[in-house]
């Protein structure tokens, strides 16, 4: 079967570019992985070999690097579209080390924007995140939100790449960048998924790593916020509901004609508090996560879970993946990590 084109993955053998790529070879994509292994090894690019039966194409390096990606284009020549996952994402490491994430979110899109246009791609989907809103004032958030001013630098370093798209967008490129909430799950083959290196920074695998025991016990970040159970409640999505999404709006990117940007928010349209999480992954598993109550942690917003409807009209998208769903697929993928060590 021919190819419906090469897409390069910036950041493909992290936790959402590689279940990206899954789905796009089953649309019939080619994928160009790239990727400095800074936040990830290659555990799931064996994982990705796995469910290919082959080895995926892969190339080592940092995408902030202008002229190491250059040669990647030089030498995959005729990269129909950019998908830019390749970006530091830890909320809290952001408030201790600033510099970091401005110097490697920013630099690394204006690079590759810079590749794209000297090499004459036009598409791109880029990988942005429901902090750009801030602690929004109306929930479920839209997209027609303004940004308030973030919570955390991570956060500010997505509103100021959405701001350098806005401002790019018009000189011959034709963007969509997907907001994401809370990406939590694993494939359901269960061959790749979440797999932070040391000390896990999102939820679930934090939850997953306690309940397999590796672990002494999970911190809950405040049970004292505007909330129901005084925890703090967010959108949470399977990953591969996100990783679909990107390949309908690759789809829907290609039949645009001229300039173009446009903004959607990939979520469920449910908030589920942090307490509600843990109770759905020890009734999901028949698991118990041994966790303590901890103060508030700087750069958290309280609440905020997403109106998707702008991307459910326009692609016909809908998430399809229960919570339940995603916490038996989080703990599969656990388990298979622990026997093949």
């Amino acid at each position: 079967m021919d190819s419906k084109g090469k897409i390069l993955v910036t950041g493909g053998a992290g936790f959402i570019g590689a279940h990206t790529v899954v789905e796009l070879v089953e649309a019939g994509f080619d994928p160009i992985i790239v990727d400095d292994l800074s936040a990830s090894d290659k555990t799931l690019l064996n994982g990705l070999k796995e469910l290919f039966g082959r080895e995926p194409k892969f190339y080592q390096g940092d995408c902030g690097d202008a002229k190491w990606l250059g040669d990647v284009f030089k030498i995959e020549k005729d990269i129909s579209a950019v998908m830019h996952f390749a970006a530091f994402k830890s909320v809290g490491e952001s408030v201790r080390e600033p510099l970091k994430y401005y110097r490697n979110n920013i630099n690394s899109l204006i690079s590759v924007l810079e590749k794209m246009k000297h090499y004459g791609v036009e598409d791109l989907i880029f990988s942005s995140s429901c902090t750009v809103y801030g602690q929004p004032d109306v929930i479920p958030v839209n997209e027609t939100a303004p940004f308030k001013k973030a919570e955390s630098p991570y956060g500010a370093t997505k509103q100021m790449c959405e701001r350098i798209l806005e401002d790019s967008f018009a000189s011959g490129y034709k963007i969509i960048s997907l907001r994401y909430f809370n990406p939590v799950g694993a494939h359901p083959s269960g061959m790749i998924g979440e797999l932070p290196v040391g000390i896990p920074n999102n939820l679930v695998p934090y939850v997953t790593q306690t309940a397999a025991g590796l672990r002494e016990e999970l911190t809950i970040f405040g049970d004292d916020y505007d909330t129901p159970d005084g925890s703090c409640i967010r959108d949470y999505i399977h990953v591969s509901d996100v990783a679909r999404a990107h390949v309908q709006a690759l789809n829907y990117l290609k039949e645009k004609k001229g300039e173009y940007f446009e903004a959607f928010n990939l979520g469920t349209g449910k908030g589920v508090s942090v307490l509600e999480l843990i109770k759905s992954f020890e009734q999901a598993n028949g698991s118990k996560v041994n966790y303590r109550i901890g103060p508030r942690r700087p750069g958290d917003v309280v609440k905020v879970f997403a109106d998707a409807s702008r991307i459910q009209t326009a692609m016909n998208w809908h998430a399809v993946y229960s919570l339940e769903e995603a916490m038996r697929h989080a703990w599969n993928w656990q388990q298979k990590i622990a026997t093949s060590k």
